[in-house]
């Protein structure tokens, strides 16, 4: 095949608002052959989309060329479709006329006919011919990013530029568009240039995996050949060795440059020893009720956390809708539970149920002998969206917390806890930073310091990880991870991702669709504690695990009537 893109040590750097410069960007040198898939991954804030935008044309690199067919390019163009991770339709105008838009402007030469016919054809080869009069508001996420597919394959590009097209999605709409663009690969046969920062995204799309190394002066690491048979079935591969061995490698190599950038911390401060007022039994400059003292005392191991018959219903227009029936579930003190499936499976709602924060509408919880009825301190939530408050510090932010549930301890053992999680979370030197100026990878360990630092009877995670690039959740995760094993709280927590389902819990429970949704299938995670991202890719057993749930997701993938019996 023949060299379509050559890009020669290509740079690019940002003047910041201090006046100093920011190298993003320092010489990138790849060759790309005409009907070849490559996947750029890579960090977030490794300069991915600034190096897809000086592809498309609509970044100009300081130093370097990029050749297209041999000849310089300049500035964008029809030859270069670029779709971007929002999905920049015209909310006023159907899909029709939103690919129209494009067309009309690049293929000035045809008939309106031949435009019409063109335009029909590309919206249809998104499956999206049903939909041709509909407008964005009156479609999903998946759909709009279909008609924004549509859209560059219909300018009838030599070279399609994703960039993250599919990060803002859930796991299913995710896994539907992947199939979506194999489907146009194979049909269209055009090069296709994708920006990800999922490994299995890559390795089930491309013909070559490029790897960019972080942030500043990023520069291509290392290209692996993905040399998995086609057509590659995302459950299918988990049994290929090869593709084991090849994503092994993959992983190994960013879990590499991710230690060598990674905030995970010890602690310079002792944490004190001083237990929260839901626990406290004892100190004599607190009066508390005989009867309180009493029941803070456990000695519940088994059955520490009991779901019975939980259902959920909300009034609608419609009547009543039943979101989650006949939940049941058992957890022993120190246990962690993974909640995984599609989304509208009410995962969320269960937390929330656990959490006091959400009505229950027949059955109950119990934790530690308790009646669960009302939120509060003992029961921690970490957010998908953390709720900080923008105004204060991270150390601010976890002392609101630390201040209620330790108004016992001194002055002085409320910051040395404070202190301790933020160190243990990476953040010992941004204690003081406002959480309006942090990123968002930065506030959620802001978060996850502050639920930790309440000592609570029970974590719960909603999705705490899932506004955030792959690689950077493996940071977290790994903050996590550290975190709970000092701890062993009992926790649940809700995700999308099957890995992270895997390294950390217990067991994994599975959730059937909704409405009506209840426990499917419970999967018990044997694998030895403490548990490392390398060990787990080498242990024999993960893979088989991993099968097991993407299996479950694949027969839920269409609602619950095409399931297995």
């Amino acid at each position: 095949m023949a060299t379509i893109l050559s890009l020669r040590g290509v740079s690019k750097s940002y003047k910041g608002q201090q006046g100093g410069v920011t190298q993003v960007l320092d010489g990138i040198d790849l060759d790309v052959e005409e009907g070849e898939f490559v996947a750029i991954l890579g960090f977030s804030g490794a300069g991915k989309t600034t190096l897809i935008s000086s592809i498309a044309g609509l970044i100009e690199p300081d130093a370097g060329e990029i050749l297209l067919r041999g000849r310089q390019i300049q500035g964008p163009d029809k030859d270069r479709g670029l779709v971007f991770q929002s999905y920049s339709l015209f909310p006023w105008l159907t899909v029709e006329k939103n690919v129209a838009l494009a067309v009309d402007a690049v293929h000035k030469d045809r008939s309106k006919e031949e435009r019409a016919a063109l335009v029909k054809q590309k919206v249809e080869l998104v499956g999206l011919g049903h939909a041709m009069d509909r407008k964005p508001a009156q479609l999903s996420g998946g759909m709009r990013q279909r008609v924004a597919v549509a859209r560059a394959l219909a300018m009838e590009p030599e070279i399609l530029l994703l960039d993250e097209p599919l990060s803002a999605l859930d796991a299913l709409t995710r896994a539907k568009l992947q199939d979506e663009i194999e489907r146009i690969r194979k049909e269209e046969k055009r090069t296709i240039i994708l920006v990800t920062n999922d490994v299995d995204e890559a390795l089930l799309l491309a013909d070559r995996v490029a790897v960019l190394t972080p942030a500043p002066s990023a520069t291509i690491g290392q290209i692996y050949e993905v040399d998995v048979p086609r057509p590659r079935d995302r459950e299918a591969v988990n049994d290929d060795h090869h593709f084991q061995a090849l994503r092994k490698q993959i992983v190994g190599y960013l879990g590499q440059l991710n230690e060598q950038g990674s905030s995970v911390g010890e602690s310079s401060v002792a944490l004190p020893e001083v237990v929260p007022l839901d626990l406290f039994a004892g100190k004599k400059e607190v009066e508390l009720p005989a009867a309180y003292q009493e029941a803070a005392k456990t000695s519940v191991d088994r059955r520490y956390l009991e779901f019975y018959k939980l259902h959920k219903v909300y009034p609608t227009p419609k009547g009543p809708l039943a979101v989650v029936e006949d939940f049941n579930l058992l957890m022993d003190k120190g246990e962690f539970i993974s909640l995984i499936g599609h989304s509208g499976c009410g995962k969320s709602t269960v937390l929330t149920m656990a959490a006091g924060l959400n009505e229950i509408s027949s059955g109950g919880i119990v934790l530690d002998n308790r009646e669960i009825d009302v939120a509060g301190p003992d029961k921690a939530v970490v957010f998908q969206a953390p709720s900080l408050m923008p105004w204060l510090t991270a150390r601010q932010n976890v002392a609101l917390g630390v201040e209620r549930v330790y108004p016992h301890a001194t002055k002085a053992e409320r910051r040395d806890i404070v202190d301790y999680y933020l160190d243990r979370v990476g953040l010992g030197e941004a204690r003081d930073k406002m959480a309006a100026e942090m990123s968002n990878g930065m506030r959620q360990r802001v978060g996850i310091a502050r639920a930790f630092a309440l000592s609570p009877r029970l974590l719960l995670l909603d999705e705490p990880f899932g506004m955030l690039d792959s690689l950077t959740r493996w940071d977290l995760q790994d903050v996590l991870v550290e975190t709970w094993n000092r701890t062993k709280v009992t926790a649940i927590m809700v995700t999308h991702d099957v890995d992270e389902a895997i390294l950390l819990a217990d067991r994994v429970v599975m959730m059937t669709n909704g409405p009506r949704a209840t426990i499917g299938k419970i999967l018990k995670v044997d694998l030895p504690r403490p548990r490392d991202r390398k060990a787990l890719l080498d242990h024999p057993q993960f893979y088989q695990y991993r099968q097991e749930v993407l299996h479950f997701l694949a027969e839920y993938d269409h609602g619950p009537a095409t399931k297995a019996a």
